[in-house]
């Protein structure tokens, strides 16, 4: 047998169910889970099917789209087939903060995170051994006011040549351009504090520490040229007090942005994730 994934974003209306689950029947496929949202605020409907199908029918993503057109056309269907055994090629880039980009790689060392990781970017030499000891390639590409372009086209050659799926901002700090976040819209995911717009610029817990706060937290989201302020993925939050001091509240921050960057790139991988404008549809 062979897994698929499908997943689909329409108008929403009667008969999509059936004649999506009467497509998969009369190909053969056994459905082994199905989950679906109705967004009453947009009127759109999304579908995420996990099924399978002998061997022997030839199916594969390319031809199951083809076969799948015009059902797709019918219902202004966005969707796409995805083989559940394929793990999609994850391009990680970091700068001075190492947390976020070690847990990932822990996790993908320990086959808890479905993915491959082909390559490390970074605008620092810090972790190079870090990804060395893991057998990651490590890409130290410097950047400033005068190469950003350049340097921008390096990390698209980099995408290009390792077939990347996704790229996980890991705590990377510089901002991508407008162009580069259009054209890997849905593909970039960031973390970052949930202080904002609150906390802005440097030390950020110190701010929180000074203000007294009982909750900190994460956010994970897509990239968009508006920053920090793409659809939401996944969020936590970490409650403290006034007994921890900034370093503390800082390392209990750092556990959250782990566990919430690790949560939305894994649900990402497993195409659990559906763009819903300005938000998102996560299927757990």
């Amino acid at each position: 047998m062979r897994d698929f994934i499908l997943t689909i974003s329409c108008p929403d209306t009667t008969g999509i169910v059936y004649n999506v689950s009467k497509f998969l029947f009369d190909k053969g496929c056994n459905i082994l889970d199905s989950a679906q949202f109705g967004d009453d605020s947009t009127n759109l409907f999304f579908l995420r099917i996990h099924f399978s199908v002998p061997i022997s029918a030839g199916l594969d993503e390319s031809n199951l789209e083809a076969e799948f057109a015009p059902i797709a056309t019918q219902f202004n269907m966005q969707f796409g087939f995805k083989d559940a055994k394929v793990k999609p090629r994850v391009l990680m880039m970091v700068s001075k903060f190492g947390h976020c980009m070690n847990d990932l790689l822990f996790r993908w060392k320990s086959g808890n995170l479905p993915c491959e990781i082909p390559a490390i970017v970074s605008n620092h030499q810090d972790f190079a051994l870090l990804a060395a000891s893991y057998g990651v390639p490590f890409y130290y590409l410097p950047v400033d006011q005068a190469n950003k372009q350049k340097q921008e086209t390096q990390i698209r050659q980099i995408i290009q040549q390792e077939k990347v799926d996704l790229v996980v901002l890991a705590r990377y700090m510089q901002i991508m351009s407008p162009d580069f976040c259009a054209d890997l819209r849905g593909k970039v995911i960031n973390i970052h504090h949930s202080f904002l717009p609150s906390f802005k610029g440097a030390k950020p817990y110190q701010q929180a520490f000074d203000r007294g706060v009982k909750l900190i937290g994460a956010t994970a989201h897509y990239v968009t040229s508006d920053l920090d302020e793409g659809p939401i993925i996944e969020q936590d939050v970490a409650r403290v007090d006034h007994s921890l001091t900034p370093e503390e509240l800082t390392a209990r921050g750092r556990d959250t942005e782990c566990m919430v960057l690790a949560r939305a790139v894994k649900w990402h991988c497993e195409h659990r994730v559906i763009l819903n404008g300005s938000k998102t549809v996560v299927f757990q």
